[in-house]
Protein backbone atom coordinates (compact mmCIF):
# COMPACT_ATOMS: atom_id res chain seq x y z
CA UNK A 1 0.00 0.00 0.00
CA UNK A 2 0.91 3.75 -0.65
CA UNK A 3 0.29 5.86 2.54
CA UNK A 4 -1.91 8.99 2.02
CA UNK A 5 -1.64 11.37 4.08
CA UNK A 6 -4.62 14.38 4.46
CA UNK A 7 -4.00 17.24 6.34
CA UNK A 8 -7.33 18.74 6.94
CA UNK A 9 -9.32 20.92 8.89
CA UNK A 10 -12.76 19.57 8.90
CA UNK A 11 -14.74 23.92 9.00
CA UNK A 12 -12.31 24.05 6.13
CA UNK A 13 -14.93 23.70 3.18
CA UNK A 14 -12.60 22.97 0.17
CA UNK A 15 -11.27 19.84 2.65
CA UNK A 16 -14.66 18.81 2.16
CA UNK A 17 -14.55 19.25 -1.21
CA UNK A 18 -11.17 17.45 -2.05
CA UNK A 19 -11.84 15.12 -0.05
CA UNK A 20 -15.12 14.24 -1.43
CA UNK A 21 -13.69 14.61 -5.33
CA UNK A 22 -10.95 11.70 -3.89
CA UNK A 23 -13.77 9.32 -2.71
CA UNK A 24 -15.44 9.36 -5.44
CA UNK A 25 -11.97 8.75 -7.51
CA UNK A 26 -11.39 5.92 -5.02
CA UNK A 27 -14.43 4.42 -5.47
CA UNK A 28 -14.18 4.31 -9.31
CA UNK A 29 -10.50 2.38 -8.48
CA UNK A 30 -11.66 -0.43 -5.83
CA UNK A 31 -8.15 -1.74 -6.36
CA UNK A 32 -6.26 1.57 -5.80
CA UNK A 33 -3.23 1.53 -3.77
CA UNK A 34 -3.72 4.49 -0.80
CA UNK A 35 -3.50 3.45 2.65
CA UNK A 36 -5.43 6.64 4.26
CA UNK A 37 -3.83 8.67 7.27
CA UNK A 38 -5.77 11.85 8.72
CA UNK A 39 -3.23 14.21 9.96
CA UNK A 40 -4.35 17.50 11.97
CA UNK A 41 -3.88 21.21 10.70
CA UNK A 42 -5.98 23.92 12.68
CA UNK A 43 -7.38 27.24 10.47
CA UNK A 44 -8.40 28.84 13.32
CA UNK A 45 -5.92 27.92 16.40
CA UNK A 46 -6.67 31.12 18.72
CA UNK A 47 -10.67 30.57 17.85
CA UNK A 48 -12.21 30.58 21.72
CA UNK A 49 -13.04 27.10 22.51
CA UNK A 50 -16.90 27.65 22.45
CA UNK A 51 -16.83 29.10 19.43
CA UNK A 52 -18.95 31.97 18.14
CA UNK A 53 -21.48 33.34 15.56
CA UNK A 54 -20.57 32.28 11.91
CA UNK A 55 -21.74 35.44 10.94
CA UNK A 56 -19.59 37.26 13.51
CA UNK A 57 -16.69 35.30 11.89
CA UNK A 58 -17.23 35.84 8.66
CA UNK A 59 -17.74 39.76 8.75
CA UNK A 60 -14.44 40.13 10.97
CA UNK A 61 -12.60 37.77 8.50
CA UNK A 62 -13.75 38.47 4.99
CA UNK A 63 -15.98 41.47 5.12
CA UNK A 64 -19.87 41.34 4.26
CA UNK A 65 -18.20 41.50 0.18
CA UNK A 66 -16.07 39.03 0.92
CA UNK A 67 -18.54 36.48 2.74
CA UNK A 68 -21.16 36.69 0.04
CA UNK A 69 -18.87 35.93 -2.77
CA UNK A 70 -17.57 32.66 -0.97
CA UNK A 71 -20.82 31.82 -0.09
CA UNK A 72 -21.84 31.82 -3.63
CA UNK A 73 -18.39 30.15 -4.92
CA UNK A 74 -19.40 27.35 -2.26
CA UNK A 75 -23.07 27.14 -3.80
CA UNK A 76 -22.03 26.60 -7.16
CA UNK A 77 -19.27 23.79 -6.60
CA UNK A 78 -21.76 22.01 -4.20
CA UNK A 79 -24.02 22.28 -7.26
CA UNK A 80 -21.48 20.83 -9.58
CA UNK A 81 -20.31 18.78 -7.41
CA UNK A 82 -24.12 17.58 -6.80
CA UNK A 83 -22.87 17.97 -3.06
CA UNK A 84 -25.87 18.82 0.09
CA UNK A 85 -23.58 21.70 1.19
CA UNK A 86 -25.24 24.46 2.26
CA UNK A 87 -23.40 26.97 3.91
CA UNK A 88 -26.10 29.24 5.60
CA UNK A 89 -27.14 26.00 7.47
CA UNK A 90 -23.74 26.72 9.62
CA UNK A 91 -24.68 29.22 12.57
CA UNK A 92 -21.54 28.22 14.54
CA UNK A 93 -17.34 28.56 13.72
CA UNK A 94 -16.41 26.10 16.24
CA UNK A 95 -12.80 25.48 17.61
CA UNK A 96 -11.87 22.34 16.00
CA UNK A 97 -9.64 21.04 18.58
CA UNK A 98 -11.93 18.41 19.69
CA UNK A 99 -12.85 17.18 16.72
CA UNK A 100 -9.08 16.69 15.71
CA UNK A 101 -8.68 14.65 19.00
CA UNK A 102 -11.60 13.10 18.51
CA UNK A 103 -10.28 12.24 14.58
CA UNK A 104 -6.75 11.26 16.42
CA UNK A 105 -8.61 8.84 18.75
CA UNK A 106 -10.72 6.91 15.72
CA UNK A 107 -7.34 6.60 14.03
CA UNK A 108 -6.32 4.21 16.97
CA UNK A 109 -8.92 2.36 16.05
CA UNK A 110 -8.76 2.59 12.00
CA UNK A 111 -12.09 4.65 12.38
CA UNK A 112 -10.49 7.80 11.75
CA UNK A 113 -12.03 8.28 7.71
CA UNK A 114 -15.53 7.40 9.09
CA UNK A 115 -15.36 10.21 11.67
CA UNK A 116 -13.75 12.70 9.86
CA UNK A 117 -16.66 12.07 6.82
CA UNK A 118 -19.25 12.33 10.00
CA UNK A 119 -17.46 15.62 11.32
CA UNK A 120 -17.93 17.30 8.30
CA UNK A 121 -21.07 16.02 7.34
CA UNK A 122 -22.48 17.10 10.22
CA UNK A 123 -20.73 20.88 10.00
CA UNK A 124 -21.42 21.14 6.02
CA UNK A 125 -24.28 19.11 5.48
CA UNK A 126 -26.64 19.50 8.75
CA UNK A 127 -25.37 22.79 10.25
CA UNK A 128 -24.34 20.72 13.82
CA UNK A 129 -22.19 23.07 16.32
CA UNK A 130 -19.32 20.16 16.07
CA UNK A 131 -17.24 22.25 18.56
CA UNK A 132 -19.95 20.89 21.12
CA UNK A 133 -18.76 17.40 22.90
CA UNK A 134 -22.69 16.12 22.99
CA UNK A 135 -22.47 16.58 18.19
CA UNK A 136 -19.19 14.26 18.60
CA UNK A 137 -20.19 12.01 20.64
CA UNK A 138 -23.04 11.13 18.98
CA UNK A 139 -20.97 10.95 15.63
CA UNK A 140 -18.38 8.66 17.57
CA UNK A 141 -20.89 6.45 18.03
CA UNK A 142 -22.37 6.25 14.53
CA UNK A 143 -19.14 5.28 13.44
CA UNK A 144 -18.79 2.76 15.66
CA UNK A 145 -16.83 4.02 18.44
CA UNK A 146 -17.34 3.86 22.39
CA UNK A 147 -19.69 6.90 23.33
CA UNK A 148 -18.55 7.08 26.94
CA UNK A 149 -15.31 6.61 26.68
CA UNK A 150 -15.16 9.26 24.12
CA UNK A 151 -17.53 11.59 26.62
CA UNK A 152 -14.57 10.93 28.83
CA UNK A 153 -12.16 11.76 26.84
CA UNK A 154 -13.25 14.83 25.53
CA UNK A 155 -13.99 16.35 29.26
CA UNK A 156 -10.67 16.19 29.69
CA UNK A 157 -7.26 17.39 28.20
CA UNK A 158 -6.24 14.20 26.81
CA UNK A 159 -4.22 14.62 23.77
CA UNK A 160 -4.88 18.38 23.35
CA UNK A 161 -0.73 18.97 22.93
CA UNK A 162 -0.71 15.66 20.62
CA UNK A 163 -2.72 17.80 18.56
CA UNK A 164 -0.66 21.12 19.05
CA UNK A 165 2.21 19.32 18.46
CA UNK A 166 1.10 17.68 15.12
CA UNK A 167 -0.10 20.49 14.30
CA UNK A 168 3.25 22.30 14.97
CA UNK A 169 4.76 19.44 13.20
CA UNK A 170 3.07 20.47 9.71
CA UNK A 171 3.52 23.16 9.50
CA UNK A 172 7.87 23.02 9.90
CA UNK A 173 7.24 20.71 6.93
CA UNK A 174 5.91 23.72 5.23
CA UNK A 175 2.34 23.19 5.22
CA UNK A 176 0.56 26.10 4.79
CA UNK A 177 -2.97 25.54 3.45
CA UNK A 178 -5.67 22.75 3.63
CA UNK A 179 -6.36 20.30 2.14
CA UNK A 180 -3.20 19.11 1.62
CA UNK A 181 -2.51 15.82 0.69
CA UNK A 182 0.56 13.83 1.00
CA UNK A 183 1.67 10.55 -1.49
CA UNK A 184 4.14 8.31 -0.40
CA UNK A 185 5.46 11.01 2.13
CA UNK A 186 7.23 12.35 -1.21
CA UNK A 187 4.38 14.34 -3.20
CA UNK A 188 2.27 17.04 -1.93
CA UNK A 189 -1.17 17.87 -3.72
CA UNK A 190 -2.52 21.07 -2.78
CA UNK A 191 -6.22 21.90 -2.58
CA UNK A 192 -9.33 20.43 -4.26
CA UNK A 193 -8.16 18.90 -6.78
CA UNK A 194 -10.88 17.08 -9.56
CA UNK A 195 -11.57 13.50 -9.62
CA UNK A 196 -10.41 13.13 -13.19
CA UNK A 197 -6.39 14.56 -11.13
CA UNK A 198 -6.57 11.19 -8.64
CA UNK A 199 -7.90 8.68 -11.16
CA UNK A 200 -5.04 9.85 -13.15
CA UNK A 201 -2.51 9.64 -10.30
CA UNK A 202 -3.94 6.03 -9.20
CA UNK A 203 -3.56 4.28 -12.53
CA UNK A 204 0.13 5.66 -12.31
CA UNK A 205 0.68 3.87 -8.95
CA UNK A 206 -1.30 1.27 -9.11
CA UNK A 207 1.18 -1.82 -8.83
CA UNK A 208 3.88 0.53 -8.40
CA UNK A 209 5.77 -0.36 -4.61
CA UNK A 210 5.21 1.45 -1.84
CA UNK A 211 7.84 3.79 -1.54
CA UNK A 212 7.16 4.68 -5.63
CA UNK A 213 7.46 8.81 -6.06
CA UNK A 214 5.34 10.64 -8.65
CA UNK A 215 6.88 12.44 -11.30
Amino acid sequence: MIALDILADPVCPFCLIGYERLRRALAERPGHPFQLAWHPFQLNPSMPREGMARADYLQAKFGQDGAVKMHQQLLEIAASDALPLDPLKVLRQPNTLDALRLVYWAGLEEKATAVMEGVMAAHWYEGRDIGDPRELVRIAQAAGLDGTMIGRLLASDADCDTIASRDAHARERGITAVPTFIVANTHAITGAQPKELWLKVIDELSGAPSDAILN
